[in-house]
């Protein structure tokens, strides 16, 4: 059975994947280590409900005891800090979504994978059972256009819309981002980005800023149109499903490296095109001078609307 330690416990995700995990018996989480807002009761309460075996206050002591660890701290700037012992102990490292928020952290992430690291993620809208319904119907060279939805906020949500549009895009380089504007009706904001791809294909992410959406896809290809709802009752358990497999032999079914970083500079790409004004920026011509999303920032919020 996987044996996973879970570093910090900030999100619904780690409760909500280890109950998905009690139902069967791929994987259990068996770890803990925690310094992020909450509490020991919190973290004793996770223990017993889903049967840990300890609590770790070393990183590098953990590692000796796990097959993988699955970094959930919703401060994403801390992402590599909290990796970065696993890494170096030859431990495989799921990080849950975002990956990161800035480029220096996406060089980090691909030099450890060039090292032979293996960096695991991200978010499960990759990985859904609409995914799996597409692919037994079509292939991403198919895809025309491909639009999908999602809500909340900036980043942090957005990054599903992203994350799911590559899950159906595949292998298939990302090459630019453009904001194409914000509209509002009454006090509803969203905005809107456009990518193209290297074949000619374009996708479009719509993300409403006030409270939840349902995430949906419409993926136009070249002989019929794709129109799904998300089911994300059974998001989780679709992509623990292929955690499972990937630990079990089957590493075809994970994204790579290289999707997982693409879909950070895709959102960074359109961060600076809304600051530019709507200027369509190369996702490959980022740089550090050009800033990012704050992980602190957020995490400090998140917090507070959790009542810590």
């Amino acid at each position: 059975m996987l044996r996973i330690g879970t570093v910090n416990i900030d999100t619904s995700h780690a409760p909500s994947f280890a109950e998905i995990l009690l139902k069967g018996d791929r994987a259990r989480y068996t770890a803990i280590y925690n310094d992020g807002f909450r509490t020991d009761k919190d973290v004793e309460t996770f223990i017993q409900k889903y049967g840990l075996e300890k609590r770790y206050s070393d990183l590098y002591e953990m590692a000796k005891h796990i097959d993988v660890a699955f970094i959930q701290s919703c401060d994403w700037d801390r992402h590599i800090e909290l990796a970065k012992p696993f890494a170096e102990s030859g431990v495989p490292v799921f990080i849950d979504k975002p990956l990161v928020g800035n480029l220096k952290d996406i060089q980090t992430i691909e030099k450890w994978a060039a090292e032979g690291k293996v960096i695991l993620g991200t978010s499960a809208m990759r990985y859904t059972y609409e995914h799996d319904n597409f692919f037994g119907n079509a292939k991403s060279e198919d895809i025309i256009s491909l639009t999908a939805t999602v809500g909340v906020d900036e980043f942090n949500y957005a990054i599903h819309a992203v994350e799911e549009i590559l899950g159906f895009m595949g292998d298939i380089n990302p090459v630019s981002t453009r904001f194409v504007g914000s509209n509002s009706v009454e006090d509803f904001e969203a905005d809107s980005y456009r990518v193209l791809f290297e074949n000619g294909a374009a996708a479009y992410y719509h993300i409403s800023k006030k409270g939840w959406q349902p995430s949906t896809a419409v993926v136009v290809c070249k002989k019929t149109t794709f129109v799904y709802k998300i089911d994300s009752g059974r998001v989780y358990e679709a992509m623990l499903n292929r955690v499972c497999d990937y630990f079990e032999g089957d590493k075809s079914r994970l994204a790579t490296v290289k999707s997982m970083c693409d879909s950070i500079r895709i959102m960074l790409a359109g961060r600076k095109s809304r600051l530019k004004g709507g200027v369509v920026v190369g996702i490959n011509d980022l740089d550090e001078g050009d800033g990012g999303f704050d992980g602190l920032e957020f995490y400090h919020q998140y917090k507070k609307q959790n009542g810590y």
